[in-house]
């Protein structure tokens, strides 16, 4: 029975100073350490990969998600989904619009959670060529989407169909770093609409980055905070500029029993935080 180890870490960080916070009697605070000190003491079992019945319904739900995206993208009519004259306008004075087709805390499977966020965005002056040649460019990803990517390469490319590997470092209280290889898929409808799909084919966290005991943590060893990414972009060039749509679909573990209350808000933030990091940091690379 093994105690998951960077969570430990999480509560060593977190105790002084929510030590400090309970010895002013906020009941927020106790109950916040409480539950820190328990996530800590979970088995290891908590953390295996997904079950077999989590995979098939996160598979079942990209399928179906997919067969939307490929019947949307062949007519001009709905390109971008949930764009409306209303929208429009609100995109077009620098909004971001972000929404969730799953409850704020991932729907919930055998042992995991699934996250599907969609955001919607508008790059004046920007074109549809300009867009496929931002999302192809890996090995500009660390300058273009930093500090969450740390390093990025295209590791094979025929056409338009890629295999890539990114690294990338998510902070959200605790710090975590995952490597991650994606199969990628460009495709347009016409020079002025186009499409990506990105799967992610091994997802792995590293330990320790930057120290002499850095590694990759095996299946056995790491804590479940992704466990599948699948993002789609869709783009449009019209009104001047370029409209703009990414929807990510994500695997992660599920929360313990009793633990919700506790460390939900986190997994519930990054898959949020991520997209609409990811679609603002295009919108200024597209500006600039």
């Amino acid at each position: 029975m093994r105690f998951p180890a960077l969570l430990c870490r999480l509560a060593g960080r977190t105790i002084h100073s929510m030590t400090q916070r309970i010895r002013t009697s906020q009941p927020s605070a106790r109950t916040l350490l409480y539950g820190v000190f328990l996530l800590a003491a979970a088995p290891g079992h908590l953390w295996a990969d997904p079950s077999p019945a989590a995979i098939a319904a996160f598979n079942s739900y990209v399928g179906n998600l997919e067969g939307r995206l490929a019947e949307q993208h062949r007519s001009t009519a709905a390109f971008v989904s949930s764009v409306t004259p209303e929208t429009e306008a609100r995109l077009r004075n620098g909004e971001l619009m972000i929404e969730s087709s799953t409850p704020p805390g991932g729907a919930e499977l055998d042992g995991a959670l699934l996250h599907d966020w969609r955001g919607s965005a508008f790059a004046p002056g920007a074109t549809a060529a300009d867009f496929e040649r931002l999302m192809r460019d890996f090995n500009a990803y660390p300058q273009r989407f930093a500090p969450q990517v740390l390093a990025a390469r295209t590791v094979t490319e025929q056409g338009d169909h890629l295999q890539a590997w990114i690294r990338v470092r998510q902070h959200h209280i605790l710090t975590v770093v995952m490597d991650s290889d994606y199969d990628i898929t460009f495709g347009r409808l016409d020079p002025r609409h186009g499409y990506s799909i990105s799967r992610s084919t091994r997802i792995a966290e590293i330990d320790s980055l930057g120290s002499a005991n850095q590694k990759t943590l095996s299946s056995s060893e790491e804590h479940g905070f992704l466990w599948r990414l699948y993002t789609y972009w869709s783009y449009e060039e019209r009104d001047g500029g370029l409209y703009m749509q990414i929807e990510s679909v994500s695997l992660s573990r599920a929360i313990p029993t009793g633990l919700g209350w506790a460390v939900r808000p986190f997994v519930a933030s990054v898959p949020r935080e991520s997209l609409e990091f990811t679609l603002r940091s295009a919108c200024n690379a597209l500006r600039r």
